[in-house]
């Protein structure tokens, strides 16, 4: 299987997010050392993500398991059997021509963009794993209407932030797994 993971994973792994719960450490903890184990991890040819990743964790020493994940993604990273990279077209700063709607792209954060737009270059369209980050709610369902899932690791966790963050808006359906 392969997979698209969204640098919140890492950080809810690290212990970087204070306001998840104890499952949703040990949920993304296991979900990256499944998939160090047994999967592939799709990337950017221009290594965006894995910059993202290494701007917001600490590879020397890496303690914790989102540091040891991309510590082990690094090492890889030129192995196809453990990372398989796609060539994106940056149209303008964090815009994709692979991004599935353009509609959506201007809405989407802009640093969050480069995960739809490797989903979507991608032959097999991976799913894209997501921990913490409830806009992706509001996001989710357009994606899927262009063959991209999102796996919300935390949907508790997710649902409970959307509700703080937008106070009065229903909280979107999460996608049936």
């Amino acid at each position: 299987m392969r997979v698209v993971i969204d640098t919140n994973v890492l950080l809810v792994a690290n212990g970087q997010h204070e306001d998840v719960s104890e499952g949703c450490v040990i949920e993304c903890v296991r979900r990256l050392q499944t998939a160090q184990a047994s999967q592939v991890v799709v990337i950017d040819d221009a290594y965006r993500i894995l910059g993202e990743y290494q701007n917001k964790t600490q590879l020397n020493p890496a303690k914790h398991p989102g540091d040891v994940f991309l510590k082990w993604l690094l090492r890889h990273a030129g192995n196809s059997r453990h990372v398989e990279q796609v060539v994106l077209t940056e149209t303008v700063k964090d815009q994709f021509a692979e991004f599935p709607d353009p509609a959506l792209q201007s809405v989407f954060d802009a640093p969050d963009r480069k995960f739809a737009a490797v989903a979507a270059a991608h032959p097999q369209k991976p799913p894209i794993w997501q921990a913490a980050d409830c806009k992706w709610l509001d996001w989710w369902s357009a994606l899927a209407a262009h063959g991209i899932s999102v796996d919300f690791l935390c949907s508790a966790d997710v649902c409970g932030f959307y509700r703080n963050k937008f106070p009065g808006r229903v909280v979107p359906a999460l996608p049936r797994i």
